[in-house]
């Protein structure tokens, strides 16, 4: 728990449920906390600095976002996702991705934070970091959602992301899964850049469904359960 002990200083003074909850969803995201991993409420909340009853306010709030499961009489757990899950993940970025790209109007675009996020994957990739590139490809995809300038739009999607990666850390072969993503994410970036938004949105459907295919084939292999049919 030593370094959960670093992100203390992220607390400040005004220490809240809120904010412990960001530190643990982060956390969760990085794969420090693992999919079915068991969170001691005493080991935490002593890392953190927090009571027992702000550390188990910030649990409710994780709950509440899939992040975490209560099993009676157990404790709470990072969420195992069904195949399910992933499958619903992949529709619900779809209907929103796609509809805020459909939805940027005139160029050019506020750009700035995707062409950062492909730099970043491209850098991560020659470190041979997976997980790095993982990570890239969520900041892309934030920064995607971003364009539309919606508070509303970025907080559903930087949950629904959230649980997205508790699928990636179940996978065994990270670079097969992330790899071809790289390019695909600056084909999308180009495409934006030159303000071509009707290109933008067809590469972006098929982007979502190839991924969604890709990652529920190999998800359902990893948890040893049948694959969604496709939708």
């Amino acid at each position: 728990m030593d370094e959960l002990a670093d992100d203390r200083a992220l607390l400040g003074r005004t220490s809240t449920a809120e904010r412990v909850a960001d530190i643990l969803r982060t956390r969760i995201a990085e794969g420090f906390f693992p999919p079915g991993v068991r969170l001691s409420e005493e080991s935490i909340g002593g890392a953190l600095g927090v009571s027992r009853n702000t550390l188990r306010e910030a649990f409710r709030l994780l709950t509440h976002e899939r992040l975490l499961v209560h099993q009676l009489n157990r404790g709470v757990f990072v969420r195992v996702l069904t195949v399910d899950d992933v499958d619903d993940i992949y529709r619900t970025r779809r209907l929103v991705e796609c509809a805020v790209v459909h939805g940027l109007g005139e160029p050019p675009f506020a750009l700035d934070g995707l062409v950062d996020a492909v730099e970043e994957g491209w850098r991560a990739a020659r470190a041979a970091d997976w997980t790095g590139v993982s990570t890239a490809n969520i900041h892309f995809h934030r920064e995607l959602v971003a364009l539309a300038g919606s508070a509303r739009t970025d907080e559903l999607m930087r949950g629904v992301l959230a649980e997205l990666r508790l699928a990636f850390h179940v996978v065994d072969d990270p670079r097969a899964l992330h790899e071809p993503y790289l390019m695909r994410n600056r084909e999308l970036l180009d495409a934006l850049l030159a303000g071509e938004r009707a290109t933008a949105e067809r590469l972006l459907m098929g982007y979502l469904d190839d991924s969604r295919a890709r990652i529920v084939e190999v998800y359902a292999k990893a948890v040893d359960e049948p694959a969604a049919p496709e939708t």
